[in-house]
């Protein structure tokens, strides 16, 4: 009997045209994360390569004021980017993997992006984490539909019931070939990925895979429990693809609707105010107050005294500084309103496969907006880094020369990895095994009716 189904399934154009569709997709996904990883790498080249450029220039031109000088010189901090992020690109077409900043104000560069055409982010990416979320969904219920229905429709239900003595046990056999076979389909893709990427088999890449599979599994075991209570097809499809619609794209708008209104990010303005006020009123009000501040804020540093100058860099970077801790309260808001709608979201994602999947593969490929806060704050700690290191040698007047500026590279931020397994896995153990109890109802059901 499986010998049958096994030919019916591969003589099966629909079928066939079907996984070819997918595998088309997956591989257009792949060639997208390839490019966006090419794109990464020339960034990073191009910016090793200004930063060391514009260092040497500075220094050249500015021999004699290592405050002007530190004006002007910017230090690289790369979020990097690693293989496994051409799965699913998420906020990094968004957010700037690569930040350069000067020892200035870090509220007024923090936010500074790349400029990116609004249309490509408005069609966003067509990478393997689009496909599988939105195109192997598609594909499974045109796979699942009629899987019942089409043998009544047929006629050919009453010859099955004569010519088998377990006509669900072919039934299933049919439902697992269509697994497998799209399963193969994106197990090939990850085959493809493997090598094109060169990925390797951590914990990431695994949590991905499994990931993955368990999504499947989801919108299978949903189209075997819609058809299992054995309506017509055009009643199966309008379900299945309702479902789809609702689960891929209504509810997750409002989810992030619900989330943006729960937790307006007012703060985004505010912190843009606060900080350019609170460096650009310092330049009509008595210098004296501006150090003191400064002073409070780094009591190691009050041994250098403010020269007696119109202008000195002394009290320049002591405003500039006044800046951030302006600003810093309404900074700390906006971090923790983020903070709350990416918590908010992953909570509710619980109770959404699809949503689910999209958060936690961002997660594990890096590119979640929790990674880019993450890279934020590392950047703040770099940025204060070099704050410390050079306030004394500006505010003591030292010689240009006497830096070593050729040890100044670009660095990286790299985010460490912890799969949660359990929450990975916990919806769709559960809401597979939901649907399968709901299918094995009625298919118990329709069993001891004798059909």
């Amino acid at each position: 009997m499986f010998n049958i189904a096994f030919k019916i399934f591969i003589r099966s154009k629909g079928l066939l045209l079907g996984l070819l569709f997918l595998l088309m997709a997956g591989l257009i996904g792949i060639y997208s994360g390839k490019q966006f990883l090419e794109k990464q790498r020339t960034n990073i080249e191009k910016t090793i390569q200004f930063q060391k450029e514009s260092i040497e220039r500075n220094v050249k031109y500015n021999e004699k004021e290592i405050g002007l000088l530190l004006y002007y010189v910017r230090f690289a901090l790369v979020n990097e980017t690693p293989p496994i992020a051409a799965l699913s690109m998420g906020q990094r077409d968004v957010n700037p993997s690569i930040q350069s900043v000067n020892i200035r104000n870090l509220e007024a560069q923090k936010y500074d992006t790349d400029l990116v055409n609004p249309m490509s982010l408005l069609l966003g990416n067509l990478d393997f984490g689009f496909v599988l979320i939105y195109f192997f969904p598609l594909i499974i219920i045109a796979f699942t539909y009629n899987l019942i229905s089409e043998e009544k429709e047929e006629g050919t239900w009453a010859l099955v019931l004569s010519q088998t003595g377990s006509p669900w046990q072919m039934l299933v056999q049919k439902f697992l070939l269509r697994y497998l076979g799209v399963c193969s389909s994106l197990l090939s893709l990850f085959f493809m990925a493997f090598w094109v990427f060169q990925l390797p088999f951590d914990e990431a890449f695994w949590g991905v895979v499994l990931l993955s599979f368990l999504y499947l599994t989801f919108w299978f075991s949903v189209g075997w429990a819609v058809v299992s209570f054995q309506e017509n097809s055009n009643f199966n499809a309008q379900i299945l693809l309702t479902f789809w619609v609702i689960l891929t794209v209504i509810a997750p708008a409002i989810v992030n609707g619900t989330v943006a209104n729960q937790y307006p990010v007012t703060e985004t303005l505010s912190t843009v105010v606060a900080q350019r006020e609170g460096y650009h009123t310092k330049w009509d009000k008595e210098k004296a107050p501006t150090m003191e501040k400064f002073y409070a804020h780094y009591p190691q540093f009050r041994q250098y005294t403010m020269p007696d100058k119109q202008f000195n860099w002394t009290w320049y970077y002591a405003m500039q500084q006044m800046g951030d801790d302006d600003a810093k309260h309404e900074a700390d808001e906006l971090k923790e309103k983020l903070r709350l709608r990416d918590k908010a979201s992953s909570q509710i994602a619980m109770f959404l496969p699809t949503l689910h999947t999209q958060l936690i593969m961002n997660d594990l490929c890096q590119s979640s907006m929790q990674n880019h806060e993450q890279f934020l704050d590392s950047l703040t700690a770099f940025h204060e880094q070099k704050r410390l290191y050079f306030y004394p040698k500006i505010f003591t007047d030292a010689l240009v020369k006497n830096e070593n500026w050729a040890v100044y590279k670009v660095e990286y931020f790299r985010e460490k990895i912890a799969v949660n397994w359990l929450i990975l896995i916990f919806p769709f153990v559960i809401y597979s095994l939901i649907l399968g109890l709901v299918a094995w109802f009625n298919i118990q059901k329709f069993r001891r009716n004798g059909n």
